[in-house]
């Protein structure tokens, strides 16, 4: 199912009693920059506004803030292993294999990675910005599914969700440095480098097994298509949030 409010990734589309979305800005309540679905719970939306977002999200599968399992995110590398709905803090992914729970993270510039493990349905749904990237995230959260779950990754299903583009995420060169060559590209401006968030964490599936003809990478740029993304960047910090889930139910 498709509406304006959110995307299902091409992927995942054709697997039975699989959740997977990413929102979008259309479709709730939120006024003024956060117009108008906002899933942010820590922006300094009016709070009613946010859960009547979040309520009417969730409610698109039946589901409720009871199902869903986050974190205030801190653009580190901690994972958690997810096992009932609950909002934590400090964990920039979550991994589970409950039947009927959603893991989620929110983003608005950084990028949102789920994974789908259909041997052991078990999913994983992870925040890298480029700290998470650059501390490899990805490959630490894959690496704890195969330690939890079993999880082998040549099995995987992935994507990579909608972020800010290489053309808009210029970044200083000690950053730029972190990243692999072929992942930066100078800027016009002197101690400045652009890079490429969303295949420097596809770069991380690959090399932990993930083929390539099982991940997609998203179209969409927050900065570029800003009419129906969020952009911390381009709105100067004052603006929403979107969410991106997967679950099997």
């Amino acid at each position: 199912m498709q509406n304006s409010s959110y995307r299902t990734p091409a992927i995942f589309q054709t697997i039975p009693g699989l959740i997977a979305a990413e929102s979008t800005r259309h479709g709730g309540i939120s006024m003024g920059p956060y117009a108008s679905n906002n899933l942010g719970i820590n922006t300094d939306d009016d709070p009613a506004h946010v859960a009547e977002n979040r309520r009417r999200f969730l409610a698109n599968w039946q589901l409720t803030e009871a199902d869903l399992a986050s974190s205030y995110q801190v653009h580190g590398t901690a994972i958690r292993v997810a096992l009932q709905g609950e909002r934590t803090h400090g964990f920039d992914a979550l991994i589970t294999n409950k039947p009927g729970l959603l893991v989620g993270v929110t983003v608005a510039d950084c990028t949102p990675i789920l994974v789908y493990d259909p041997q052991n349905k078990a999913v994983a749904a992870i925040h890298s910005g480029w700290r998470g990237t650059v501390g490899g995230i990805v490959t630490d959260t894959l690496a704890l599914m195969q330690t939890e779950f079993g999880t082998n990754p040549v099995h995987c299903l992935a994507y990579v969700g909608t972020c800010i583009d290489d053309c808009n995420f210029e970044v200083s060169d000690d950053v730029a440095a972190q990243f692999a060559p072929h992942r930066q590209r100078p800027a016009s401006q002197p101690g400045k480098a652009f890079v490429d968030l969303k295949q420097a964490n596809a770069d991380q599936l690959r090399e932990a097994g993930v083929p390539e003809s099982q991940i997609e990478l998203s179209p969409y740029s927050t900065v570029t298509h800003n009419t129906d993304y969020f952009s911390h960047r381009l709105e100067k910090g004052i603006t929403g949030r979107m969410l991106a889930v997967i679950g099997a139910v």
